[in-house]
């Protein structure tokens, strides 16, 4: 069963608040989801999956991993090291997933970001998690039952730790592209709207990393997009 989403209540003095609570209620391996990238014009969606250790729930977190925040709150150095962290912690069940652009502008980024969770979290098998903590809204498809969390990434370590993979492994993906596609400086924006890549894609036309259904909703809006397919 599908929780609704908690969006009114504060917990922010204990980010494992979720997790504890769930542990009371017989739940054993709670996995933390979250995505990187519905909004950008360009490359995948991504979602992380991460199971932390239960004993932290009552210790709190080691101190080389205390930074662990909602991704968007943490600079691109400290989100570096909490991946390279995290994603090398033997006590760290982790799982990343991603949905390529030519999938999203076939089935929407709706339900290429739930099948990126989906993909995510069954890469989680040792152990398997038998409920999960989701940033947002309810996951349609969602393989294990799951309670969806409103602003979850600044509400639950195990949300925060999922947020950060996802935003970096996207990241590094982009910076990766940047050497093939030099002229939209995906590097530095990652692949979002910005004047800038807007202004590259007027002089260059889109490439195979740019999803069609935004660019069209784009064209809607702006006159200045006026290539044809």
């Amino acid at each position: 069963m599908i929780n609704r989403p908690k969006d009114t209540i504060d917990h922010s003095d204990d980010l494992f608040f979720w997790e504890k609570s769930l542990g009371s209620r017989g739940f054993h391996f709670l996995l933390g989801i979250d995505e990187a990238g519905r909004g950008p014009l360009a490359g995948p969606v991504v979602a992380a999956a991460v199971i932390l250790p239960a004993e932290w729930y009552r210790v709190g977190l080691p101190p080389d991993l205390s930074g662990i925040h909602d991704s968007k709150k943490c600079s691109p150095k400290k989100r570096y090291d909490l991946f390279e962290r995290m994603t090398h912690h033997p006590m760290i069940k982790f799982g990343i997933a991603k949905i390529d652009a030519e999938e999203i502008d076939r089935i929407n980024v709706l339900k290429a970001t739930h099948k990126a969770m989906n993909r995510a979290a069954l890469l989680v098998r040792d152990p398997v998690a038998d409920h999960a903590l989701v940033d947002g809204l309810p996951v349609n498809g969602l393989s294990i039952p799951h309670t969806a969390i409103i602003k979850g990434d600044s509400k639950s370590y195990s949300i925060a730790a999922a947020s950060i993979l996802a935003k970096e492994y996207r990241d590094r993906l982009m910076v990766q592209w940047d050497a093939t596609y030099p002229e939209y400086d995906f590097a530095k924006h990652k692949g979002y709207g910005t004047r800038a890549h807007r202004e590259a894609i007027l002089a260059h036309g889109p490439c195979a990393l740019h999803r069609d259904s935004f660019l069209r909703k784009l064209r809607q809006q702006q006159t200045v997009f006026s290539w044809g397919h």
